[in-house]
């Protein structure tokens, strides 16, 4: 199979970011871009080098585009998702997948009678530090996780941006709090059996919210996000042997080479060793890997990418219904 062919709906900003992991990759062609205003997508064409600028219903109707990418609001991401599989394409559908499990299970239904991969886009869960982290827990080094912490946020300065509105699944923790839920849910490997939280709102969405969430077996994970707190993305990983610190959401054009603090051992005296990891452009990571799943059907890497979404879904779900009613989910 030559390069994956992928059409992108969406001349979103995020879509800017992609295209710098797209054009870095071996392993896809990005070759057309569609908006539902044209104008716009001619623009992003030519800024990105991309062939064709169109709609959305023409990028789905083009039999040359194998796959595509969905940046738009999360509101739209089941609907568009849907449509994309029923027309064939493979499809890598923006963070969060969608926001009910109910949309999540329709979605990958119809991934599945129409023979296409459906993945959620969360480059952070591709590069090296994500993975080696994994992986060290995995081998014990910090024995068995027994609490986590995780937090992501920053100030939201633009005034009528998107990710506020509520008609379109804006607020904090949709946007950025799905990263910490990612994260933790990762670790402790299930969807937690209980979960408590608290917002404050701003015209219909959480601006700032906090939750806890308690797993089988005893683990216990914190996460918080805001759309009003300077640019923070943090995670400590507390385990009966041992403790790993973090940024589990570590942009790669950041100046500072990304690394993981580790301490093993229980006592005062044991001083933490910071690992240096390799730095990698997330999206370029993560297309290398879609365009591998596509490629070999991988259906046992499908599943665990599947079961973790439809986790996901149901996680954040249940962390909003708990804000709104401050009760124990």
């Amino acid at each position: 199979m030559g390069r994956l062919r992928i059409g992108i709906l969406g001349a979103a900003k995020i879509s800017g970011s992609f295209m710098v992991g797209a054009k870095a990759s071996s392993r896809v062609d990005v070759v057309a871009v569609g908006s539902r205003d044209r104008g716009r997508a001619e623009a992003f064409a030519r800024t990105h080098g991309i062939a064709r600028a169109c709609s959305y219903e023409e990028v789905l109707a083009d039999r040359a585009i194998d796959a595509v990418y969905i940046p738009l609001p999360n509101s739209l991401h089941a609907a568009w998702s849907i449509a994309a599989a029923r027309a064939g394409k493979h499809v890598l559908c923006e963070k969060p997948l969608a926001t009910s499990e109910a949309d999540a299970i329709e979605m990958f239904a119809a991934a599945d009678a129409h023979g296409v991969v459906l993945v959620e886009a969360f480059p952070y869960m591709f590069q090296p530090q994500t993975l080696e982290i994994e992986r060290a827990i995995a081998a014990g080094a910090i024995g068995e996780v027994r609490t986590m912490f995780a937090t992501f946020g920053f100030t939201m300065a633009e005034a009528g941006n998107i990710r506020c509105d509520p008609a379109l699944g804006g607020g904090a923790l949709l946007d950025a709090g799905c990263y910490p839920v990612s994260f933790v849910r990762q670790v402790f490997g299930d969807r937690p059996v209980a979960v408590t939280a608290v917002a404050r709102w701003v015209d219909g969405v959480d601006h700032t919210l906090a939750a806890t969430l308690e797993f089988g077996g005893g683990g216990i994970a914190q996460i918080s996000c805001s759309f009003a707190t300077a640019v923070h993305r943090r995670a400590i990983i507390l385990g009966s042997a041992g403790v790993i610190e973090t940024e589990f959401h570590n942009h790669t054009n950041r100046a500072v080479a990304p690394s993981y603090r580790i301490k093993r051992g229980i006592d005062w005296q044991v001083e933490p060793e910071t690992v240096p990891v390799a730095r990698e452009d997330g999206f370029r990571v993560e297309l290398d890997a879609f365009a591998e799943l596509v490629e070999r059907g991988d259906r046992g890497s499908f599943e665990a990418r599947r079961i973790a979404s439809l986790d996901n879904a149901w996680t954040l779900a249940a962390i909003l219904e708990a804000a709104r009613t401050e009760a124990r989910m």
